[in-house]
């Protein structure tokens, strides 16, 4: 096959990976929201226990264990409708880490074949680049997910892949093409993939830290008795205090990855340019970034700031990154407008 087929061949698998991570998703939305009603059943299982026992005393005891209708009676039948749900929801989130892992097979093939019909690394645009860390993001969290109960944040990694994917094909796309002649270097698959890598383990960390800012402020009001939006979905979640560990963890492991990055990019400028920095609105705005995560974990390791604070930091990290990809590249002429996009 020549390259041009073999382009239009990753293409179609590139739909096909992203129908796939469309049924992920329900199926992990099906696991959660059967998570959530256990949840709900078990935080109301004690109240009704203790209601069913005062009605057993009152009647003195009179009620036939057996009987239809008596408390125990429908205490067994509820416990057998609990756990077929708990069964069709663990079904559920079976298939969707089955169904996760298609799709991730799939767009590792389209990649590999967008690479083999361009004869280089695929990783030189902005389509190419989201595709390697949709990729990235996914395959590290399936890879956690079989090491750690995490099916839980299956549908808040899946559903932003499926989004960036979905912008990838339909406003970041361009053809495939031979590398311009300063991308022509060895660093080109150093730098880049150490910075693909860090950005995945960078949204796995924002989709936590986003569910322990939302778990953080439910605890909060259920310990001053005030009422809890989205109270039995939260419920199904594990506590702020361990997602803020899952969270923190990933950026320990992320920060050092972007400190290369940085580094790495500017002995690669060197080469390329002849200088180490240039003020280019990219590398100013990779830096930004490692000092936004810098002061993260200074925060988090100095007792003058609240955790929360130190998380919001975090998340403006992140977002920090979303401009660098997106407005940076598309609309900051400069050294590193490498997008592929003709802008306005």
């Amino acid at each position: 096959m020549d390259g041009q087929s073999l382009a239009t061949l990753s293409n179609l698998v590139l739909y096909g990976a992203m129908g796939v991570y469309a049924f992920t998703m329900i199926a992990f939305a099906v696991h959660l929201a059967f998570a959530a009603g256990r949840a709900s059943r078990r935080a109301g299982g004690e109240q009704a226990a203790v209601a069913e026992q005062r009605v057993a005393a009152g009647v003195g005891g009179r009620g036939d264990a057996g009987e239809v209708g008596s408390p125990t009676a429908r205490s067994a039948q509820r416990s057998s409708d609990a756990a077929e749900r708990a069964s069709l929801g663990a079904r559920a989130g079976g298939w969707a880490m089955s169904l996760g892992w298609l799709g991730t097979l799939l767009l590792g093939a389209s990649i590999a074949l967008r690479g083999a019909s361009v004869q280089r690394a695929p990783v030189s645009n902005m389509f190419e680049f989201a595709c390697a860390a949709a990729f990235l993001v996914m395959l590290i969290y399936l890879v956690l997910a079989m090491r750690r109960p995490l099916r839980w944040l299956g549908l808040f990694v899946v559903t932003p892949v499926l989004l960036a994917l979905g912008l990838a094909i339909t406003v970041w796309y361009t053809e495939a093409s031979e590398l311009v002649p300063s991308l022509k270097s060895t660093w080109l698959v150093i730098h880049v993939p150490v910075a693909i890598l860090s950005t995945a383990i960078f949204t796995i960390s924002f989709c936590v830290l986003l569910l322990h800012l939302a778990q953080a402020r439910r605890e909060a009001r259920k310990a001053a008795g005030l009422p809890v939006r989205f109270d039995n979905f939260l419920a199904a979640l594990p506590t702020a205090a361990s997602l803020d560990r899952t969270a923190y963890g990933l950026v320990v492991v992320a920060f050092p990855l972007w400190t290369f990055t940085l580094i790495a990019g500017a002995i690669w400028g060197q080469q390329a340019w002849g200088t180490y920095w240039s003020w280019d609105p990219k590398e100013v705005w990779t830096f930004v970034i490692w000092v936004i995560y810098a002061a993260y974990l200074h925060a988090r390791a100095t007792s003058n700031w609240s955790l929360r604070t130190a998380n919001i930091i975090a998340v403006v990290g992140y977002l920090a990154i979303i401009v660098n990809f997106t407005i940076v590249n598309m609309y900051f002429p400069g050294m590193h407008s490498y997008s592929g996009l003709v802008t306005p």
